[in-house]
């Protein structure tokens, strides 16, 4: 019976100990796959004796030392398709001789660790398909190809060819696929199609030049390739209008020129192509779009046309030709209204319509179509109405609306939920208890909104959440032990009314990269576990909280710690000394673009990570430059004893804030070792001696503030700290420029509201009585009430807290 087989598929078979060698006696096999076996060269030696085999794949065989064996298959007598993709094959300095070959007509060597073109392929003269993707191929294509007259199918990409693409190519009369995309090829767009126009404008039936370096105009040629079904040339710097000859490709299935450079008005003539399936135009420039561009697109599945500005306003009541299963038309002009010929979309599965200019309600039958969404992002629009549930199986972004009430409820499969920055109320118990009971999320962002309660404590089911920022809202209450048991990137708490010690089981999350819990109302010491346990956090910010004790010496064992603020709370004992062990601040080459990105559906699903951060003397929220920053802000505690000359070897730190504490002694020397600082505070603490002369070295300055100290003597000449005015030294003994005066003696910061003016003599200062006066009867008349009446007092404080809050959610709000 086995004598007989002709065919025979053993692929991903997962075989244990080889194949069986009397396999070898299969005389007419004509077809074996075993690929995806991870097979050695010993276990395939019976392979070369099956005389009668036409197709072979080895896919995913560790080849990398069978040359002997790969010269006996090349020549094989009746061979016609092998497939060797994956197989660990790199170039072999003796190259195989196959000019006894005259069989192979596909070969496929795709996914290897070639870096040139193996010259044995150009022996392969009856060679119909090459492919050579995902290899190490490097500089110029090689100018052989057209020892290969009969070739059709070209594969070369993901490599790193570069140059231009030689004229052999373009003498390939029967060229029907040919895929360059993912190079390095730099060249006109123009010549190209005129090239391929020469030599195979009957016969060409897909191009992909994709992400290349490819410049020029697309020319009225491309209209002449009747068989075109496949266009590629996304990625690329491809300029000027698109043809109108566009319209005469009536075989055109995909068309793909997104991320290019593309301008001018959007053809009419796209409404004649009745075969396009896929519309791909993001990223570009282009102009206007009416009904009379989708008039005949009957078949079309996929229209991504992000990123262009278009302005469409259909009649209300066009009904489109095409039910899309994708739709991504971000940054379009759409609104005010909600585009209502989406309702006629039955398949739709994608939506992007962010940043539309809609200011509508969100209309109920979006969200009750008959199809299931994978994703839907409405973010950056002005939609309102609330939202009961979210049928969506991946993937919602609805961030920067005014959707108000109750949060949703979703599907179970839902993995990101993005609701930040919208009107949602009330507490998170329905959504985190019920609504995901062994669910996959893997993102919950639900910042600047209204959210009030506590967090529930039943995150155990969460076990893939990565990202959770719940900052700005009314949140109150302890953070749950259950969300401790979470394998966390980042949680973020800022800016709600949470108070109590941070719980121990917060230590077993130790892949966080971030931890902000500041303003709030935390106690307790700053626990030693988070530099014992939290090796891989890069943020760390306790800001404006009520925690006290010392700085846990652990602190230093954070090798990742790039920013740390533990600003205004009271927190006493000296600065350590080990601070110099925070090495991602020393060191160069740890930035980190802090992005996060989801699914493969688009490559425009991230988003930046965001801290809000006092720097420069001012509070600023950072995003896509927060990479960058390193920064220590220790300011506005009760820290003693000297600035460590340690910290000098932070030569990679931008910021230092140490500002309102009770140092002394004198400013270490070392300090002017980091000469990349942008931001230095000493302000308000009892240091002594003078400013070091080093401070010249620090040229990038651009906020400097050592006001209020006891320092004595000339200001060091620099650039940089003439810069600076009179703000910035006053309260010390200090002379030179840039004060004004010889010397600076002012002491205390009421004098800054005098414009550093000092009374002199005996005479007395009516100003000061009227003021004294004044807070005498206002004293007997308001405040006193306060101390005696209870009920007077109570209601008092809740306006204070009240009017407080509303305050700091207004100047700390941002979009």
């Amino acid at each position: 019976m086995l004598g007989s087989l002709t065919y025979l598929n053993l692929s991903h078979a997962q075989f244990q100990g080889g194949i069986p060698h009397n396999l070898g006696n299969l005389s007419k096999l004509q077809y074996l796959d075993l690929g995806g076996n991870d097979l050695k060269p010993k276990s395939l030696q019976w392979v070369s004796g099956l005389s009668s085999l036409q197709y072979l794949d080895l896919s995913d065989a560790d080849l990398r030392k069978a040359t002997d064996w790969l010269k006996v298959t090349f020549e094989h007598p009746s061979l016609l398709e092998l497939h060797l993709s994956a197989c660990s094959l790199k170039d072999d300095p003796s190259p195989i001789s196959v000019n006894s070959t005259k069989s192979l007509v596909v070969l496929n060597l795709s996914e290897n660790n070639f870096s040139s073109v193996p010259m044995s392929i150009f022996g392969l003269h009856g060679l119909v398909s090459i492919d050579l993707s995902g290899n190490s191929l490097e500089g110029p294509i090689p100018d052989y190809f057209r020892n290969i007259s009969f070739l059709e199918v070209l594969d070369l990409s993901r490599n790193s060819l570069n140059s231009s693409t030689p004229n052999s190519l373009f003498s390939l009369n029967h060229l029907q696929f040919l895929n360059l995309s993912s190079n390095e090829i730099d060249q006109n767009i123009s010549e190209i199609l005129l090239s391929l126009s020469r030599c195979c404008l009957d016969c060409l039936e897909s191009l992909d030049m994709a992400h290349n370096d490819l410049f020029g105009h697309l020319v009225d040629q491309l209209g002449h390739f009747k068989n075109l079904a496949h266009l590629s040339l996304t990625g690329n710097n491809i300029s000027g209008h698109i043809p109108l000859s566009i319209g005469e490709l009536s075989s055109l299935k995909f068309f793909d020129v997104s991320e290019n450079q593309l301008n001018g008005t959007f053809p009419l003539c796209f409404g004649q192509l009745e075969s396009l399936e896929t519309l791909n135009l993001g990223f570009n420039l282009l102009g206007v779009v009416s009904e009379t561009h989708f008039s005949n697109l009957t078949r079309l599945t996929t229209l991504e046309a992000s990123q262009n500005r278009l302005r469409f306003e259909p009649n209300s009541s066009w009904i489109p030709p095409f039910q899309c299963r994708i739709i991504k038309l971000s940054q379009w002009h759409l609104g005010p209204k909600f585009p209502r010929w989406l309702k006629f979309q039955k398949n739709l599965s994608v939506l992007d319509i962010s940043k539309t200019g809609i200011s509508d309600i969100l209309p109920t039958w979006l969200l009750n179509l008959p199809t299931q969404f994978e994703y839907v992002n409405l973010s950056c629009n002005q939609l309102t109405g609330g939202i009961s549930y979210l049928n969506v199986r991946e993937i919602v972004d609805l961030r920067s609306n005014r959707f108000t009430g109750q949060l949703p409820r979703v599907f179970p499969t839902l993995q990101y939920l993005i609701l930040s920055n919208n009107l949602f109320s009330g507490p998170l118990f329905e959504l985190v208890c019920n609504s995901l009971r062994g669910g996959p999320m893997e993102c919950l962002a639900i910042e600047r909104n209204f959210l009030s309660g506590e967090i529930p404590d039943c995150w155990n089911h969460w076990r893939g959440l990565g990202y959770l920022n719940l900052e700005n809202n009314n949140l109150t209450g302890k953070i749950p032990p259950s969300l401790g048991h979470l394998n966390l990137l980042v949680l973020n708490l800022r800016n709600n009314g949470m108070f109590g010690e941070l719980p121990s089981t917060l230590q077993l999350s130790t892949s966080l990269i971030m931890l902000d819990l500041s303003d709030n109302h935390f106690s307790g010491s700053v626990p030693a576990w988070i530099g014992d346990k939290l090796s891989k956090l890069e943020i760390l910010s306790l800001r404006s909280n009520n925690f006290d004790g010392h700085i846990p010496q652990k602190i230093c064992q954070l090798q990742s710690l790039r920013i740390l603020d533990l600003g205004h709370n009271n927190i006493s004992g000296a600065i350590p000394k080990c601070f110099s062990n925070l090495s991602a601040m020393a060191n160069k080459g740890n930035q980190n673009t802090y992005m996060f990105q989801w699914s493969s559906i688009s490559t425009n699903n991230f988003f930046y990570l965001r801290a809000l951060l006092v720097l420069k003397g001012r509070q600023d929220v950072y995003s896509t430059i927060l990479g960058l920053v390193t920064s220590i802000c220790l300011s506005t505690n009760r820290l003693i004893g000297e600035i460590p000359k340690e910290l000098g070897s932070l030569v990679e730190l931008r910021s230092l804030n140490v500002s309102r504490n009770l140092l002394i002694g004198n400013i270490a020397d070392e300090i002017g070792n980091m000469k990349l600082m942008e931001s230095l505070d000493l302000s308000m603490n009892q240091l002594t001696g003078e400013i070091p002369s080093s401070f010249s070295n620090l040229n990038f300055l651009n906020h400097f503030n050592v006001s209020y100290n006891n320092l004595t003597g000339q200001i060091p000449t620099s650039t940089q700290l003439q810069s600076f005015g009179n703000l910035s030294y006053m309260g010390n003994h200090l002379y030179g420029p840039p004060l004004t005066k010889n010397r600076s003696t002012n002491r205390t910061p009421t004098d800054v509201a005098n414009n550093g003016s000092r009374s002199e003599g005996s005479n007395v200062n009516w100003l000061y009585v009227s003021i004294v006066l004044g807070f005498v009867m206002g004293f007997s008349g308001v405040v006193a009430p306060l101390f005696y009446i209870k009920s007077w007092r109570h209601a008092y404080y809740r306006k204070l807290d009240h009017i407080g809050r509303k305050l700091y959610m207004s100047l700390g709000y941002y979009g």
